[in-house]
């Protein structure tokens, strides 16, 4: 349960780094995905409030990360467990609080490269997978 826990890590601090430092950025789960992220470039106002929430996720995602590598060197079995299910938990919130927010707004052309809210949503539901396997691993073997 571990190795998925500093996969996600890993692969979430990437996400972190590229919020913080290159939020224009190709790839990846950047703000350049949005349309309206360059719209509020524009005004300073605008751009000022997008880019205070854009590091408000990213801080978050920090605080969460740093609570997993707590884990990871110092929890016990059943820390790792519960943290890996609390997870699989929070991780799945986003197919109710935020996809139908960025399916729509793929629908609406507002989303580049047309087709991404899809392809976030495997990759969201890759981690909630990936732990999954790991806990049915964990009780099995």
């Amino acid at each position: 349960m571990k190795v998925a826990i500093l996969i996600f890590v890993v692969m979430e601090l990437s996400n972190i780094l590229i919020l913080y430092f290159k939020p224009n950025f190709k790839y990846g789960n950047s703000m350049n995905t949005f349309k309206q992220w360059y719209a509020a470039q524009n005004r300073e106002s605008d751009r000022l409030f997008v880019q205070y929430l854009v590091n408000w996720v990213a801080n978050c995602k920090l605080i969460f990360l740093a609570l997993l590598v707590v884990v990871v060197l110092f929890g016990n079995e059943i820390i790792t467990v519960c943290a890996v299910i609390a997870t699989i938990v929070s991780i799945g919130i986003y197919f109710v609080s935020l996809h139908p927010i960025i399916k729509r707004l793929d629908e609406m052309g507002e989303i580049q490269p047309k087709g991404y809210s899809k392809t976030l949503a495997l990759t969201i539901g890759a981690f909630m997978v990936m732990f999954s396997v790991a806990l049915v691993l964990y009780f099995v073997l």
